[in-house]
């Protein structure tokens, strides 16, 4: 009887053995934070580096042969359109000019008597003909004087910023040969280079390849008072770098930027009724990113997701999850795919403002 007991206490013993790792089992779940995707509205800022040119920028070059007589201005001179800029002596031009002058003189009495005499029936028509033809020739030759002896006197084009002086008063000048550079820096034209994906993105969002907003930031951090505007996008892709590019047009009415200065556009895309997770709630292997997601069961699916953008501490899911799927946020080195845990839930409303205090 002693010896039943005995058995029978032992068999209890076991059973609360039992019972008891089997609760240590069930308590021994890791109870992990967990969340849903948020949907909202959002933005995201893309950047592109970026060339700046005036919107005119020429060489000026000597349009005649000789010595530099004159500069009038100064490098880095703000020049006003038709200002004289620079004067190459005029001597030789002069006297071609009198010369033409004098020969036009000449042409002009020869025809007049051609004429009173073809009046008179003395000549014949064809005489007269000739002899206006060598009148229009001669007055040609004294426009064409003219306009040499002009070329001597060099003008500003257009309003703009001069460059430094590529010669010095006394220089003899060859035709062709420079003078300076001259910006019309009023209005600005940047450039930029838009990857393939995100051109075609650039195309869904906006029906018009016009007038799309855009923002500069300078090279010393600060963005440009005066907002741009997308007005061009070149006719090809670059083959080597997939690339396409793209043009913004500033205004520059305090003739801060300058030709060939660098900075960074700023164009702002937005995502209507995007997914957000935490970053925090995903990790890369071999480039690509997952997710754990939390079944009905409580265990974790690992999940691959396609990322359409960033922003601070969140991403925009383009495919991967569902609404109302719940994913893993906490202790994601600590699991593995299959582990079941203790969901500890919490609302994304109430997540995504912590997300600051998480990155600190």
């Amino acid at each position: 009887m002693i010896k039943q007991n005995l058995i029978v206490l032992g068999l209890l013993g076991m059973l609360l053995g039992a019972c008891h790792k089997e609760e240590a089992h069930k308590e021994a779940l890791p109870k992990l934070e967990v969340t849903s995707p948020l949907r909202k509205d959002s933005i995201i800022t893309k950047e592109y580096v970026c060339q700046i040119h005036a919107i005119q920028h020429i060489e000026m070059r000597a349009l005649e042969r000789g010595y530099l007589q004159d500069i009038f201005v100064d490098e880095g001179q703000m020049v006003k359109q038709g200002q004289r800029m620079f004067k190459i002596m005029p001597n030789v031009y002069e006297v071609e000019l009198l010369k033409a002058q004098a020969e036009a003189k000449s042409v002009e009495i020869e025809y007049q008597n051609t004429k009173a005499l073809a009046e008179k029936n003395i000549v014949s028509s064809n005489e007269l003909s000739m002899a206006k033809a060598k009148l229009e020739k001669a007055n040609a030759e004294v426009k064409l004087a003219q306009t040499h002896l002009n070329f001597t006197d060099i003008k500003a084009p257009f309003t703009g910023i001069m460059d430094h002086l590529a010669v010095r008063r006394g220089s003899l000048m060859d035709e062709g040969d420079l003078l300076t550079t001259l910006s019309d820096n009023s209005r600005m034209w940047v450039y930029f280079n838009v990857p393939e994906s995100e051109y075609l993105d650039f195309r869904d969002q906006h029906d018009k390849e016009k007038g799309v907003k855009v923002r500069l930031r300078m090279a010393n951090g600060k963005v440009f008072d005066q907002a741009g505007a997308i007005e061009t996008i070149e006719a090809d892709f670059d083959n080597k770098t997939g690339n396409i590019e793209f043009r913004a047009d500033f205004n520059n009415p305090s003739r801060l930027l300058r030709h060939g200065e660098t900075g960074t556009i700023l164009m702002d895309v937005a995502y209507p009724n995007a997914m957000l997770i935490p970053q925090k709630a995903t990790f890369e292997i071999l480039d690509k990113i997952y997710v754990y997601v939390v079944t009905k069961d409580n265990k974790l699916e690992q999940r691959l997701v396609k990322v359409a953008a960033e922003l601070p501490h969140l991403y925009i899911i383009q495919s991967g999850l569902k609404d109302g799927e719940r994913v893993l946020i906490e202790g994601l080195r600590r699991v593995h795919g299959g582990d079941k845990i203790a969901v500890n839930y919490k609302a994304p409303e109430k997540v995504l403002p912590e997300l600051e205090l998480y990155a600190e």
